[in-house]
Formats: C-alpha cells, structure tokens, sequence
C-alpha cells in the first residue's frame, strides 16, 4: 500500500514563506553593523542626559520651577537624542537596500514587494520597542540614582502616570522608527527619507511661533512632535494639550500614513 503525502495548504505555505522572510529580514538587522552603533547612541544618550539632569540640572531649579517640572520629562530628556538614532535606523533599513542595489536580489528571492515591506516593519518594531522601552527605565532608574538629596522630590514608578509615561517613551520611539521607515519606502533616498522626517518634527513647532496665539492651542497639539511627546508626560500637562493615548494616537496616524504610502509606491513602482 501507497501513502502519498497531501501537499501543505496555500495557507499553510503562505505562513512559512513569511516566516523565512521575518528571519531573513532580521539576520540582516543583526548583521548591520550601523543597527548596533545607533542602538548604542540611543541608550548612551538616553542614560547620559539622565546622569546630567539629576547632577546639574535638578539642583539649579528655583523653588517655583521645581514645584511646576515634570520629573519623568526631566528622566527622558535623552529622547531629544535617541529620537534621531531611532528615526535613522528606521530610515536605513530600507533606504540602505535601495542605495546599494540589493533591495534587487530581495525582491528575486521574494517577488511579493509588500511582503518583503512587512517583515521589515514587523522586524523593526520588534527590535526596536523592547529595546527603546528597556533604555527609557533604564534612564529613568538611573536618574533617580543620580538625584542629590533634597533636589526634587522623587516620583515611584507606582505613581499615578509614571510608568505609563516611561513605558510610553520606548513606545515613541518605536513609532517614530516606523515612520521613518515608512518614509524610506516612499522616497527610497537616505538623505531625502532623514531630512523629511526631521522636517517633520522640527519645522511644525518653529513655524507654529510665528502663527496667531488662537492657532498655536487649535493647530499646536497635533503636530507629530507635541502629539507624540505627550505619551511620556507624567504631570503638568499644558491646557491645550492632548490626552497621552489620545496623542499618541494622532502620531501614530502620521505613521500609519508614511507606511501605506510606502506600500503602495513600492507596488507600483520598479526597484
């Protein structure tokens, strides 16, 4: 008698055709030396501002100002920094395949553009948001390591907010390495992907300045950065601003946006 081994279902084969992408897709993440030196910025700047808010900054603040600061904020002052590492990683992951031509031996090995596209984002978001979540605790702890005695009172990660705002650090950062991601696949260009993004977070606030008071508190709070921001903000939250979850949903929506459009250049366009 003759067994004859039925052929694994579409659905089935679709599945481990996407599991060998995923695990090709974080090889080359893991073998990139450029993804270790922006991981290091990000922790290194996320710690050192720590150590330097709590040894030089807290101690200075008057009396008022420490009654008004934002403990957390003043923790995570290093995301000012590691934001641009994780908005770079982002970017290369997919801007570095187009710059040196390989984006053309993935796309043979795996024809399915937007699958290759998804297994990049899957790989990013889970390499980047333990990763960013880790290095803002890490901050955190190590700020009120660094914290003299009768500077600002302490906050506990109990504390109503607290936890909530240093988880919500990694998870700006992670958002913010998804749309320069999804920047990347529609502009295909290191340069011009890095440049927009940065554009994106920096201008809005300065051209903000220049705009009527009424149209700073109805406009300001949902531009990316203010938007964003809000997720790490324990206390003190401005008037106008949003909720955490609410703003943090706004910023994602900005790279959301950068992702379909991505997806759908690079399913239009050649390699």
């Amino acid at each position: 008698m003759t067994v004859t081994a039925s052929p694994p279902s579409p659905v089935l084969r679709r599945r481990g055709d996407f599991t060998n992408v995923l695990r090709a897709e974080l090889h080359k993440l893991r073998t990139v030396r450029s993804t270790y030196w922006v991981l290091l910025i990000a922790f290194a700047s996320n710690i050192g501002f720590a150590v330097l808010t709590a040894a030089v900054l807290a101690p200075r603040l008057g009396a008022g100002e420490r009654a008004r600061v934002d403990v957390v904020q003043l923790a995570l002052a290093g995301l000012h920094l590691s934001q641009i590492a994780f908005g770079v990683l982002g970017t290369l992951l997919i801007t570095a395949e187009y710059g040196t031509g390989m984006i053309r031996t993935t796309l043979a090995a795996v024809p399915r553009r937007r699958t290759v596209l998804a297994a990049k984002a899957l790989v990013l978001a889970g390499a980047t948001l333990p990763l960013s979540t880790a290095s803002t605790f890490a901050a955190y702890l190590v700020f009120q390591a660094a914290l003299p005695a009768h500077t600002l009172s302490g906050t506990a990660l109990t504390d109503p907010g607290v936890a909530r705002a240093v988880f919500g650090g990694g998870l700006y950062l992670t958002a913010l390495g998804l749309l320069g991601f999804g920047l990347g696949a529609l502009l295909r260009s290191s340069a011009g992907a890095i440049a927009t993004l940065f554009g994106l977070l920096f201008i809005p606030p300065l051209l903000l300045n220049l705009l009527p008071g009424t149209w700073k508190s109805t406009v300001g709070p949902y531009i990316p950065m203010q938007s964003g921001d809000q997720v790490y903000v324990a206390a003190h939250r401005e008037a106008a601003a949003l909720g955490p979850w609410t703003g943090f949903g706004v910023f994602c929506l900005y790279a959301v946006a950068a992702l379909i459009a991505g997806f759908v250049i690079t399913g239009r366009r050649d390699a």
